[in-house]
């Protein structure tokens, strides 16, 4: 009887950078399950929004899968992105691509590990955070909670939240909903802590 080979995650496409430096560069991404990096048109609708407050901030991409969130803002002139993803093989990608545009450590940082897990270290606050989790696993309601308890976000930082249609959480109360988007599947939700 033959033994099934395990299926590795492969390169298999890319993501564009839309503006800043790093303009119209593709980086690799693989095709690895669950892994669905956020479209074109939702990124830029996203960092329309987002085109005020990004540059000089320090940003965690939770849940980083291509990390095309992170590379977006470090285009943008975002000053440190901290991407966080479970799969070794995305970690990897996502540290290669940093290599390829040449980041060094005070700009980026990749960490190999579960999101909630690496929350419960001390670390500063976070100036934006992207939340795209994995849909259909109940993540958000987990996240919210700790990134609350943590303090992770700073006085008038902003968190993206992308979550399937049927995904409940409820928000602290000193978060303001600043712009929002849904699609058939999909909300977008950008949120403003207050002072």
């Amino acid at each position: 009887m033959k033994r099934q080979a395990k299926k590795k995650s492969t390169v298999t496409g890319s993501i564009r950078v839309i503006a800043g430096q790093w303009r119209g560069r593709k980086l690799p991404v693989l095709d690895a399950q669950g892994l669905r990096p956020t479209t074109d048109r939702t990124k830029e609708t996203l960092f329309n929004w987002l085109a005020p407050y990004i540059a000089g901030t320090r940003c965690l991409d939770a849940f980083a899968g291509s990390g095309g969130l992170g590379f977006e803002s470090l285009s943008r002139h975002a000053n440190h992105v901290t991407f966080v993803e479970y799969n070794k093989s995305a970690a990897l990608q996502i540290e290669a691509n940093c290599q390829l545009l040449k980041l060094n450590a005070s700009q980026a940082q990749v960490i190999n590990n579960d999101v909630l897990q690496h929350l419960n270290q001390p670390t500063e606050a976070y100036d934006l955070i992207f939340a795209d989790p994995p849909f259909n696993k109940q993540l958000l309601p987990e996240l919210i909670a700790k990134i609350e308890q943590q303090q992770l976000l700073a006085p008038n930082g902003l968190i993206y939240i992308e979550s399937e249609i049927s995904c409940a959480y409820s928000i602290p109360a000193q978060w303001q909903l600043l712009k929002q988007k849904q699609t058939k599947q999909v909300n977008y939700r950008l949120y403003q802590q207050g002072e």
